[in-house]
């Protein structure tokens, strides 16, 4: 099963960059949604949607849908590493997230009201 499995292996690398990719694009995705929810929850939906694929390839893996000695922990903590990676960095430009086309005081911001 881990015969071989390098944690510095070019599969690992591959694995990360993965991780990393599938959170940003299922984050993205999930961003454009008219669903104010799923919206509001983007990150985490993009984080355990791109878990899931990266689970699901393991499980195909050790089933012998492809060929590879099968599933890997390592694997599956580099899918982890790379996803914690995206959320790192969505979570850095959203904290960068400035309003555009707004005046100094930003009295044209539209109010909203809440129920709580």
């Amino acid at each position: 099963m881990e015969h071989g499995d390098d944690w510095l292996a070019l599969d690992k690398l591959y694995h990360v960059l993965f991780g990393f990719c599938a959170t940003i694009i299922f984050t993205l995705l999930a961003s454009r949604t008219r669903y104010a929810f799923i919206r509001n929850r983007s990150t985490w939906v993009g984080s355990v949607l791109s878990l899931m694929a990266g689970a699901s390839k393991e499980v195909a893996d050790e089933m012998g849908y492809f060929k590879s000695a099968g599933a890997s922990a390592k694997d599956a903590v580099a899918d982890l590493f790379g996803t914690l990676i995206a959320v790192f960095a969505l979570c850095l430009t959203e904290s960068f997230n400035i309003p555009v086309g707004l005046g100094s005081d930003y009295s044209d911001q539209v109010k909203r009201v809440e129920m709580v």
